[in-house]
């Protein structure tokens, strides 16, 4: 099976010598380039090869917005942005863009890694209408969730949870994230309303609900073997 191709995208050459280290260590073929113009250049060489994007904002010659924007004219490849900014305006911008994730410098190379993973499994399985994991299945196309070939009746936003729970298995999630990815940025709740909704959503899952773990002063993360 052919190795999955990342380009890496920074003008730090220790960055990306970091982010190549980890990624390769897990099998991926780490491609390297030193600022976004060179970036369009490798991707648009091999369109089809690139598997996902790790983008710095930024970049001398071209910044990682314009890469972005010409990118996502053309292809729905994963992107990850990397940045030195932590303001929200700039998480927004980033995904109005079309960003995957959004990873704020400095960060941990394994939550990196792990984060990769994670929007690759959800990528192949988007076209996907069942997914399976630890005794839970869910059927997207009919809306239907069934534990240990049981049916369980959730609410639309329990189903939206569950999946999404599901899709990035063993990440720590954030409360912020959760909301942001399954209730959207035009909520402007409490992200509380979330830990209802797990609460409940664990209570119809039976036992399987201890597959969502808290993760105490951050939000969850769902484990499965």
């Amino acid at each position: 099976m052919d190795k999955i191709k990342v380009l890496v995208v920074d003008d730090e050459s220790r960055m990306r010598k970091l982010v190549n280290d980890f990624l390769s260590k897990k099998g991926y073929e780490v491609i390297e380039a030193s600022n976004g113009k060179e970036a369009l250049d490798i991707f648009f060489e091999d369109e089809s090869g690139i598997g996902l994007l790790i983008l710095d904002v930024m970049m001398p010659v071209m910044d990682g917005w314009q890469v972005c924007k010409e990118i996502r004219q053309y292809s729905k490849v994963p992107i990850i942005m990397l940045t030195a900014k932590a303001e929200e305006h700039d998480e927004l911008m980033g995904f109005e863009l079309g960003v995957d994730e959004y990873i704020t410098k400095p960060f941990s190379p394994r939550i990196l890694t792990a984060r990769v993973e994670a929007i690759l499994r959800r990528t192949s399985q988007a076209g996907e209408d069942i997914i399976e994991c630890g005794g839970v299945k869910i059927d997207r196309s009919a809306h239907i969730v069934s534990v240990e070939g049981k049916e369980i009746e959730l609410s639309y936003k329990e189903f939206e949870l569950l999946n999404f729970f599901v899709e990035n298995k063993g990440i720590a999630l954030s409360r912020e994230r959760i909301l942001n990815s399954v209730w959207n940025y035009d909520y402007f709740g409490d992200a509380r309303t979330i830990d209802t909704h797990v609460k409940k959503l664990r209570s119809k899952m039976g036992d399987k609900g201890d597959l969502i773990k808290t993760i105490w002063g951050m939000g969850y993360k769902f484990e499965a073997d």
